[in-house]
């Protein structure tokens, strides 16, 4: 459907430079400033620099570096080595362009900074609706490190875009972008848009057990392509974090203000607020094995009596809410999950996610198809430097989720942001088979990705609900038993996609694309094919 003809990513980091002289004194500036280590900044969230991330940790595990909570704190991979990455990127400890100022040699009271503009142009054609899809956008990242223990950085982005057939379907409405919130305008004319992200960071002394944040961002649970637990799908979110490492736990606290959106026909003023409050305990038991604990709860922000505000029950930071949600005689959404991931000869790393929204052990084992036993399950698997091959990398992964998983008797209370699902984009009642495949060396990289997904859909009959769809409150459910993942329209949608990419300068992340992907959607009453 989608075929892009060329794709111009530039995130160039930039310190004022207008000569290439300029460039060389602030590069060499840098061999003075090794030194200086900030300790409170969060790596970037994204597919290329999570690559380097995975060659790293694969090839080196520690029982510090937790792979499976992004974004990753500066903190936990100070012993990450470039040199275990095989092919140019951006770097784990990247002063690429940036200047520090006030040095001393007690390294206290000086301050390092970074401004990069951002700039993003794409060209692409819709073959469905024989229609051009176009990107332009920009904006700049300001990042400020002061004593290598205080950080603030901010991101503003914004520009005009338009979509494919089936991402537009979904705009149309609500007229929200998964990566950046509310967008104004229309599918023929594109949709223009503005966010912003950033964090204020601070790991008290310079030390690397305590960590506080606040700001506006997203968050990440697993090692795989997917979440079933918390993905970076849907908008920022304003959020306070407390991350905390001792011997080889990590442990990470935080709270979020999140708006649902179900009623609001895209009026922004008609958006509520609801919020939320999530655990996550990773322990590293040796280098080689890991295993994570997760749980959230959700809440709307008003009750029927419209007074209710964030309730100061959940900020207890104690892992494990249900106890303190009974105890408070609370109705509100949770959910708990577990992580597991290990790295087999320092060359393969399997991983997986099980997600229990409600379920009843009785049920299960009477395998009756009860409503409310809503989980949901992952298992993956990454091979880097594949068949002795530097740079090749494959991974497989098989997401699974039953029917009325995350969703709530109260929409409202639904596991969701801004209009998008918080873990899954599918929702729920779902099978979904993934591959991928790439291939770097130095500078260029060949990938191609498949997906194959069953779905149960909803019909047109009003008021059904089969379990996919998240907004949609469990108590328009049909029937209490006898129900079983895809159940309704089994929907199969089958995308592929191959790409090169050329990276013109790796330490700035800017890069040149060239991709094709295709995309159907069958089932009993249609089928779709979007031709390139």
């Amino acid at each position: 459907f989608l075929f892009y003809i060329l794709k111009v990513c530039l995130l160039i980091f930039t310190n004022r430079m207008k000569t290439l002289g300029s460039i060389v004194l602030i590069l060499s500036a840098l061999i003075a400033q090794a030194q200086y280590d900030p300790m409170a900044r969060n790596a970037f969230m994204g597919s290329q620099i999570q690559e380097a991330f995975d060659y790293w940790n694969i090839s080196r595990p520690t029982t510090t570096f937790h792979s499976s909570f992004k974004p990753y704190l500066s903190s936990s991979f100070t012993g990450a080595t470039d040199s275990l990455v095989p092919f140019r990127f951006y770097a784990f400890k990247n002063f690429f362009l940036s200047k520090t100022m006030n040095e001393k040699p007690e390294n206290r009271n000086w301050f390092n900074l970074q401004v990069h503009p951002v700039l993003d142009l794409e060209t692409g054609y819709d073959g469905l609706l024989k229609t051009p899809a176009l990107t332009a956008l920009g904006g700049s990242h300001l990042k400020v490190n002061i004593n290598n223990d205080f950080t603030f950085a901010a991101t503003l982005i914004g520009g005009k875009e338009t979509f494919p057939f089936f991402l537009d379907t979904s705009l149309a409405k609500q007229k929200i972008i998964p990566a950046y919130g509310q967008a104004y305008g229309d599918s023929k004319n594109g949709y223009t848009f503005f966010d912003y992200t950033g964090y204020v960071s601070y790991s008290p002394n310079n030390n690397k057990i305590f960590n506080l944040q606040v700001g506006r961002d997203k968050h990440f649970v697993g090692d795989g392509y997917r979440s079933l637990l918390l993905s970076d799908y849907g908008p920022a979110m304003p959020y306070f974090r407390i991350n905390t490492n001792i011997w080889r736990f990590q442990y990470n606290a935080w709270y979020t203000w999140m708006y649902d959106v179900s009623n609001a026909n895209g009026i922004k003023k008609n958006y509520s607020n609801k919020f939320g409050t999530f655990h996550y305990l990773s322990y590293n038991i040796i280098p080689q094995l890991n295993v994570g604990l997760f749980e959230n709860i959700v809440w709307r922000g008003t009750d029927s009596n419209q007074v209710r505000t964030f309730d100061v029950n959940y900020l207890n930071p104690v892992i494990f809410f249900r106890p303190q949600e009974y105890s408070v005689g609370s109705s509100d959404n949770s959910f708990i999950g577990l992580t597991v991931n290990a790295t087999i000869l320092r060359r393969f790393k399997v991983y997986g996610q099980l997600a229990l929204d409600e379920f009843f052990l009785k049920e299960i084992r009477a395998r009756r198809g009860w409503w409310a036993n809503k989980q949901g399950w992952q298992l993956g698997g990454k091979y880097v430097n594949a068949f002795g091959i530097r740079g090749l990398k494959l991974q497989i992964e098989y997401n699974q989720v039953r029917p009325y998983t995350y969703s709530h008797g109260v929409v409202q209370q639904n596991y969701s942001h801004y209009g998008y699902a918080l873990a899954h984009p599918f929702g729920a009642n779902f099978k979904e088979f993934l591959g991928f495949i790439t291939l770097r060396r130095n500078s260029w990289e060949l990938s191609g990705q498949g997906m194959l997904a069953y779905i149960g859909k909803d019909s047109s009959t009003a008021g059904s609900n089969v379990g996919q769809n998240i907004f949609l409150s469990y108590n328009t459910r049909p029937f209490d038993f006898g129900h079983y993942t895809t159940q309704g329209i089994k929907t199969t949608v089958l995308q592929g996609q191959l790409k090169f990419t050329y990276f013109i300068i790796p330490d700035m992340n800017m890069r040149l694309e060239l991709g094709f992907i295709q995309r159907s959607e069958k089932n009993t009453q249609s089928y779709l094919l979007q031709n390139p």
